[in-house]
């Protein structure tokens, strides 16, 4: 469950989510909002995004969806310039879309299903951070940046080569960038989530392929949406204001090494 902050780490500021309309994105937009942001929703399904902003709203906060695909460079420039020129300023923005893809051997793999999941796993992130870094460097506020890589970028299963080879070259990527911006006081950060409770970790298996990678997990559960999306709230915060650069596990230990 999500914890309940009191303190408003984030009162005053803006917060931008892609993928904000179900798991990860959906309670980080949430935690964004509790701790007292303004939050602007995007993602491709309308109706996801429109449920994320009602939840918000209903306990008291302030937010707009805007459907975007974040694979289309006019969609994602048009994102942010609509956020900034709606609340008057950007300090977080959260990558949060992506895909699974199609799981299967490379051998059974297309040349299609490569180019799908690099657009909007790492050319998406790319497209997001560069036009928010634009608008931070305007403002001249500074910001944090964090996106949802993997632990799989770190690791592998059957059938990842294109899922992990997109969120590794997201993990290569922020390093650069936080060279790039650092002294413009804009940070950049990485969570790579474990096994996560979202419509998409449900999509890949039943209940034996869940208590299977519950018995490799050193705090034997499945994650929670909260258990990311707290993360990536958390890097944004002042309280991470020292931290750039990095890629932080969020996985309940399961890619630390040990036999299984």
């Amino acid at each position: 469950m999500p914890q309940e902050f009191q303190s408003r780490r984030l009162e005053g500021r803006v917060a931008l989510v892609t993928g904000g309309g179900t798991g990860i994105g959906r309670a980080a937009a949430l935690a964004y909002s509790r701790e007292g942001a303004k939050v602007v929703v995007a993602g491709r399904r309308s109706s996801e995004i429109n449920e994320t902003v009602r939840l918000i709203v209903a306990n008291g906060g302030v937010g707009c969806p805007i459907p975007t695909d974040v694979a289309v460079a006019q969609q994602v420039r048009e994102l942010v310039d609509v956020a900034v020129e709606r609340y008057g300023r950007l300090d977080a923005a959260f990558n949060n879309a992506g895909i699974e893809g199609t799981i299967a051997p490379i051998t059974e793999l297309a040349e299609a299903d490569f180019d799908e999941v690099i657009a909007i796993n790492l050319k998406g992130a790319w497209l997001s951070i560069k036009y928010e870094i634009a608008a931070m460097l305007s403002l001249g506020n500074g910001g944090s940046i964090v996106n949802t890589s993997s632990f799989l970028a770190k690791g592998a299963s059957v059938g990842s080569t294109v899922y992990s080879a997109s969120k590794g070259g997201l993990d290569a990527l922020i390093r650069a960038v936080a060279i790039e911006y650092g002294p413009h006081n804009i940070r950049i950060n990485n969570i790579n989530p474990g096994a996560i409770r979202t419509p998409m970790f449900e999509r890949l298996g039943g209940d034996e392929h869940l208590d299977l990678i519950e018995s490799f997990t050193p705090l034997r559960r499945i994650g929670d949406p909260a258990d990311a999306g707290d993360v990536a709230v958390w890097l944004s915060t002042d309280e991470a204001r020292f931290v750039t650069g990095q890629t932080l596990m969020v996985d309940g230990g399961i890619s630390i090494p040990h036999v299984r």
